[in-house]
C-alpha cells in the first residue's frame, strides 16, 4: 500500500504534495538520518520510536475514519442500483404483460439495463465487505486479513452475492405452470414466464435500507454513542438502530412499514395469480389490494382467496407480519393514551381532594342524621315514627356512602403506588439507611472511645496499690523520722537542768565507756534531796 498522510479525514498520498515540499521532507530525513549516524543516543531512539508510533497511530485513525466514509457511500450506492433494478423489473413485467412480448427488443433492452444493475450491484457489495475486512484488520491489529474471513463471514457474504444475483435474464423462458383452483377445485394449466419466478426474490434486495439506515443514524456515526456502547456492552446493530425508531417514533415506522408491505404484497399476488385468474379477480391490482388488507388485519371475508401456492405463501406471510404489527399498534396506542408522569400526578392530587371533600360530607350527613334521630325520638314530646324511620334510612345510606367514598381513596392510594413512587421511596430508604449507617459508625466510634476510656481506668487501679504501698512506705518513713526528731528535742534540753550543783560537781560514778562495763547509777540517799530521782 502506497504511504498516505492524513488531514481532515481524507486520504492523500504524498505524490499529490508539491515537489518543493516533499524535497524539503526528504533533505530533513536525510539530514537527520546523518546527524544519528554521526552521534546517536539512546534517549534519541526512544523519542523518534514515540514519534514514529504515534504517526502510525494517527495514520491508523485517519485510515479507519476514510474507510469509515468509503463503506457508507457504498452503501448509498448499493442501495441506489439495487431499488433501480427493483424499479426496471416493475416496469418490465408490467408492460410485457399488455403493451409487447418478451420476445420484444424493448423487452431485451430492459433485461439487460437490470443486468448490469445486478452486475454492478454485486461489485458494490464486494467492495463494501472488503472495507469491512479492512476495518476489522485496524480495529484488532491483525497483519493479515485472511484472519477475518470467519467461516459464518464467508457465508454471509455468498448468501447476499446470491441474492442481489437474482433477476430476470435476457430473453423468452417458458413453463408449465399447473395449479388447482379455488371454489371449484378444478386443475387449472397455463404457460408462464420464467421471469416470474426470478422477479419476485428482487424485492429481497430491500435489506439493504436497513443497512443505510444504519450507517447513517447518529447513534452509528457519533463516537462518543459508540464508546457508551462499548462500555456498557451495546452492539450497534440494525436491530438495535430500529429500536431506537420504534421509541422515537413508532406511528411512523409502523405506517410505512404496513403501506410498504401492502403494495409489496399485493403486486406479488398479482403477478402470481394473473396465470389462473380467468375472472381477474385477484389478479387485479386493487383485487389484490384487498385480498392483502384483509388478510393482514385478520378479517379474511372468504370473497377473495388466491388459487396459487405462490399467492397462498404470499398471503401467510402477510397475515404473520399482520399480527405482529396488530400487537404493535396496539402497544403503541396504549402507551400514547397512557398519562405522563406529571399528569399521573395531577390527576392523583385532584381526585384525592374531591374524595376528601366527599368524605367530609359523607361524615356530615352521618352526624346530622344522628342528631335527628336523637331529637326525634329523645327531645320531642310526641314521637312520630316515620320521620324516625326516614332519618334511619337517611342515617344508613350516609354510613354505606362514607364506606364507599373511603374504598375508593384506598384504591386512589392503592394505584398511585406506581413505579415513580416505587423509586421516591427506594431513595427515601436509601437516604434513611445511609443515616443509620452514619449514627452506627458514630456509635462505634464512641463504644471504642468508652472502651480506651475503660482500659484507661483499669490501668490506673492496677497500678494504684505500687503507687499505695510506696506513699505509705514514703510516709511511714518521714513519720520515723520526725519522731526521732521530737525525742531528740525533747531530751537535749532535760538534761542539763536536771542536774543539780552538787551532782554536777561530785565525780561520775560510771568508769569510762572503753572499758566495757555496764554503767551502774549512783542510788540517792536520803541525806541529799536536792538529787533527781530519774536517772539515766
Amino acid at each position: 500500500m502506497s504511504s498516505c498522510k492524513y488531514s481532515g479525514g481524507v486520504m492523500k498520498p504524498l505524490s499529490r504534495l508539491s515537489a518543493s515540499r516533499r524535497n524539503l521532507i526528504e533533505s530533513d530525513s536525510g539530514s537527520d538520518t546523518k546527524e544519528g549516524g554521526a552521534s546517536a543516543s539512546p534517549g534519541r531512539t526512544a523519542s523518534k520510536a514515540s514519534k514514529r508510533k504515534n504517526q502510525n497511530i494517527g495514520y491508523k485513525l485517519g485510515h479507519r475514519r476514510a474507510l469509515f466514509e468509503k463503506r457508507k457511500r457504498l452503501s448509498d450506492y448499493a442501495l441506489i442500483f439495487g431499488m433501480f433494478g427493483i424499479v426496471v423489473m416493475v416496469i418490465e413485467t408490467e408492460l410485457s404483460w399488455g403493451v409487447y412480448t418478451k420476445s420484444s427488443m424493448y423487452s431485451l433492452a430492459l433485461k439487460c439495463l437490470i443486468s448490469l444493475s445486478t452486475v454492478i450491484l454485486l461489485g458494490l457489495i464486494i467492495a463494501y465487505h472488503a472495507r469491512e475486512v479492512q476495518l476489522f484488520v485496524i480495529d484488532n491489529g491483525a497483519d493479515d486479513w485472511r484472519i477475518a474471513m470467519t467461516i459464518e463471514r464467508v457465508l454471509l457474504i455468498a448468501l447476499e452475492l446470491i441474492v442481489s444475483a437474482v433477476h430476470p435474464v435476457p430473453g423468452d423462458f417458458k413453463f408449465m405452470w399447473r395449479a388447482r383452483l379455488a371454489f371449484s377445485y378444478a386443475p387449472s394449466q397455463a404457460e408462464a414466464d420464467l421471469d416470474m419466478v426470478l422477479s419476485v426474490p428482487m424485492f429481497l434486495r430491500l435489506y439493504l435500507i436497513a443497512r443505510v439506515m444504519l450507517l447513517h443514524s447518529k447513534l452509528f456515526t457519533d463516537a462518543s454513542s459508540r464508546s457508551i456502547g462499548a462500555l456498557n456492552k451495546v452492539h450497534f446493530n440494525t436491530r438495535f438502530v430500529m429500536k431506537t425508531l420504534m421509541t422515537i417514533c413508532p406511528g411512523t415506522v409502523l405506517l410505512v412499514f404496513s403501506i410498504s408491505l401492502w403494495i409489496i404484497a399485493a403486486w406479488t399476488v398479482r403477478v402470481c395469480e394473473r396465470y389462473h385468474d380467468a375472472q381477474d379477480v385477484t389478479s387485479n391490482f386493487l383485487g389484490a389490494m384487498w385480498l392483502i388488507s384483509i388478510t393482514f388485519l385478520s378479517i379474511g371475508y372468504g370473497d377473495m382467496v388466491p388459487h396459487t401456492y405462490c399467492g397462498k405463501g404470499v398471503c401467510l406471510l402477510t397475515g404473520i407480519m399482520g399480527a405482529g404489527c396488530t400487537a404493535l399498534v396496539v402497544a403503541v396506542v396504549a402507551r400514547k393514551l397512557e398519562l405522563t408522569k406529571a399528569e399521573k400526578h395531577v390527576h392523583n392530587f385532584m381526585m384525592d381532594t374531591q374524595l376528601t371533600k366527599r368524605i367530609k360530607n359523607a361524615a356530615a350527613n352521618v352526624l346530622r342524621e344522628t342528631w335527628l334521630i336523637y331529637k326525634h325520638t329523645k327531645l320531642m314530646k310526641k314521637i312520630d315514627h316515620s320521620r324516625v324511620r326516614k332519618h334511619q334510612r337517611k342515617f344508613l345510606q350516609a354510613i354505606h356512602q362514607l364506606r364507599s367514598v373511603k374504598m375508593e381513596q384506598r384504591k386512589l392510594s392503592d394505584q398511585a403506588n406506581t413505579l415513580v413512587d416505587l423509586s421516591k421511596m427506594q431513595s427515601v430508604m436509601y437516604e434513611l439507611m445511609s443515616e443509620l449507617n452514619d449514627r452506627s459508625e458514630d456509635l462505634e466510634r464512641q463504644m471504642l472511645s468508652l472502651e480506651q476510656r475503660v482500659e484507661q481506668l483499669t490501668a490506673g487501679f492496677n497500678v494504684l496499690p505500687a503507687h499505695l504501698s510506696a506513699t505509705l512506705s514514703a510516709q511511714h518513713a518521714t513519720l520515723i523520722q520526725l519522731l526521732r526528731e521530737r525525742d531528740a528535742k525533747v531530751l537535749s534540753p532535760t538534761v542539763p537542768s536536771a542536774l543539780s550543783p552538787t551532782a554536777a560537781s561530785l565525780p561520775l560514778a560510771n568508769p569510762p565507756s572503753g572499758s566495757g562495763s555496764v554503767p551502774v547509777p549512783t542510788q540517792p540517799t536520803k541525806d541529799s534531796p536536792n538529787t533527781s530521782s530519774s536517772s539515766c
